[in-house]
């Protein structure tokens, strides 16, 4: 979590196991992570029994939700089923295009 909080513009960040809803891991602050990962969670699995009705096969990469202040990026982690990483980012302080690339490229260094 330490390398997801030097993002620009990070608020907070958590790795989250969506079966269960539960938080493992979670840096910085500012809101409830625990409450956001089980909330962040029914996203991911109202997705993908979207994505399964539609015949949808390949994989969700992010999840992006824009609020007035931030943004809040869904990252799922596809070589460890089950996870995603949840990041809170400041509009006016980061840069969406960097944070993804970024959280992309610690999702695939992950080690759980």
């Amino acid at each position: 979590m330490t390398d997801t909080m030097t993002i620009d513009g990070a608020l907070a960040a958590a790795l989250v196991d969506y079966r269960s809803g539960m938080c493992l891991a979670q840096a910085g602050g500012g809101m409830n992570l625990d409450l956001a990962a089980a909330g962040n969670s029914q996203v991911v699995k109202a997705k993908l029994a979207t994505m399964e009705s539609l015949g949808l096969r390949r994989g969700i990469e992010d999840i992006l939700i824009t609020l007035g202040d931030q943004y809040h990026l869904i990252r799922l982690v596809p070589n460890n089923a089950g996870l995603f990483l949840y990041l809170v980012l400041d509009k006016a302080k980061g840069n969406l295009a960097l944070a993804r690339y970024k959280l992309t490229d610690i999702e695939r260094t992950l080690k759980v």
